[in-house]
């Protein structure tokens, strides 16, 4: 409760945007998963014969996790549509969408 209270004041701003734009900012997901993917991965693995035989599995780990599937462009897509459009509402002198 104190961590709120403390925050209030910073939070209280981030309310005023639709939540088409709160979405966007506070969806830490993929970040959270390669965070947990990545020493998954070499721990999985083992011993590396080189420094460039990890960094090829890490690479390959990461993008596996940000390649999206089939089944998530048109759920990607039209969620990105929606927080497109709100920004350019909110930021139209920021935002070139042209």
């Amino acid at each position: 409760m104190r961590t709120w209270q403390a925050a209030w004041s910073e939070f209280t701003p981030y309310l005023a945007f639709p939540p088409e734009i709160r979405k966007v900012v506070y969806s830490t997901n993929l970040i959270e998963s390669i965070n947990a993917r990545l020493p998954k991965t070499t721990r999985n693995r083992g011993h590396f014969p080189s420094e460039q035989a990890a960094l090829k599995v890490l690479y390959l780990a990461v993008r596996e996790l940000i390649t999206p599937k089939a089944s998530d462009i048109n759920h990607v897509a039209t969620h990105w549509k929606k927080a497109l459009n709100q920004f350019s509402l909110f930021f139209e002198d920021r935002l070139n969408t042209t």
